[in-house]
């Protein structure tokens, strides 16, 4: 089908973990004619060389030079979350569309910069709130939104990652960041999305000492958080990342809403899908999440709403470049406002932690 625009020029910050499915995503998406992958800005510049090879992109180890010099129509933001803010203004300011990692930003000074900013220069400005776009969530969403669960009257929720998360993966800025920041702020956008309310107080409990002791690494162990939604809704969050590294998946999670007609529950680990293989023992597989397949062409491809979510920013750049406004957009992708109540009840949940008090959360 022929198109009235040319397919977003996308940079991305950040080719770590996550940030090397986000140049998977856009990679496959030049291969369907939807996107062009541009460059890449990594700190490891061996690793980000090594990257740009792959793709045939451009490296840089200055964001602010890719930003500038890149020719880029959209930037996707994959860094450790204490930078998001910095780069995102960078971008913004540049007059590119944004896609930003989870959480927005650590602050809610810092969501609310980056949201001015972005109405001021008209760019869409999208979290990538992955959660949402996995299909049994969405189908418990349609249930909540049609009433077939009544009023929704309280829930628990849980996500845990195995050791190697804040111990191998992320041990240079784990202390800069928490079970809440980096999985927390998942499920409290999820549940935000499917009861369609806002935070009104948080309280939280916590450990620490076992990863600082054991591992050198001073952050929180775990994180319990329970907060009252305006629309009177009462939910039990609870996030860790001190699963034993033999734990059959790299993250254990699930939730449980109940209404005045009906429960609905998602074990998002346990899909049905395990597998044992000689010296890995027992595994489970979220295929929802991330798969890999070829198509008819033999070309290695990747699927799931882990990728879905990425995919759609561009998708959401190709409709404004074709023409679609962003008001007509708005609704239909985790937005600024969406990341900034995300952060508001992460944040709550630290200064609870400080004061041990009840936070308030003002409307």
């Amino acid at each position: 089908m022929k198109r009235d625009y040319k397919p977003v020029r996308v940079g991305v910050i950040g080719g770590g973990k996550f940030g090397q499915i986000h140049l998977q995503a856009f990679h496959q998406m030049e291969l369907d004619g939807e996107a062009k992958l541009i460059a890449l800005c990594r700190r490891d510049q061996q690793s980000g060389a090594e990257q740009c090879k792959r793709y045939g992109i451009a490296y840089y180890a200055d964001y602010r030079q890719m930003i500038l010099d890149a020719n880029l129509d959209a930037v996707s933001i994959a860094t450790p979350d204490h930078l998001h803010r910095e780069m995102a203004l960078a971008a913004i300011e540049s007059g590119k569309h944004v896609l930003i990692e989870k959480p927005m930003d650590t602050t809610e000074e810092g969501c609310r910069a980056i949201i001015r900013a972005a109405e001021e220069k008209g760019v869409l400005l999208q979290v990538d709130f992955h959660k949402r776009y996995d299909p049994e969530h969405q189908a418990l969403e349609r249930a909540a939104k049609q009433g077939d669960m009544g009023d929704l009257l309280y829930g628990y929720c849980w996500m845990e990652d195995r050791l190697e998360v804040p111990v191998d993966w992320l041990s240079e800025w784990a202390p800069s960041s928490s079970p809440v920041w980096f999985l927390g702020v998942h499920f409290y956008d999820l549940v935000r999305w499917i009861i369609k309310s806002k935070a009104k107080s948080v309280n939280a409990l916590g450990h620490r000492g076992f990863l600082s002791k054991e591992y050198g690494v001073d952050t929180w162990d775990s994180i319990s958080v329970q907060v009252e939604f305006e629309s009177g809704a009462q939910f039990q969050f609870q996030s860790s990342w001190i699963l034993p590294r033999e734990f059959e998946a790299i993250v254990n999670q699930g939730l449980r809403i109940i209404g005045s007609r009906g429960i609905w529950e998602v074990d998002s680990q346990m899909r049905g899908s395990q597998s044992c293989f000689k010296d890995q023992g027992m595994r489970t597989w979220n295929n929802n999440a991330m798969r890999e397949y070829s198509n008819v062409e033999g070309q290695s491809r990747i699927g799931g709403y882990v990728v879905e979510s990425i995919q759609e920013f561009a998708r959401n750049v190709n409709r404004i470049n074709s023409g679609v406004s962003l008001y007509k957009l708005s609704g239909h992708y985790p937005d600024g406002y969406d990341g900034l109540e995300a952060t508001r009840i992460a944040a709550a949940a630290h200064r609870s932690l400080e004061t041990g008090e009840i936070i308030r959360l003002n409307s």
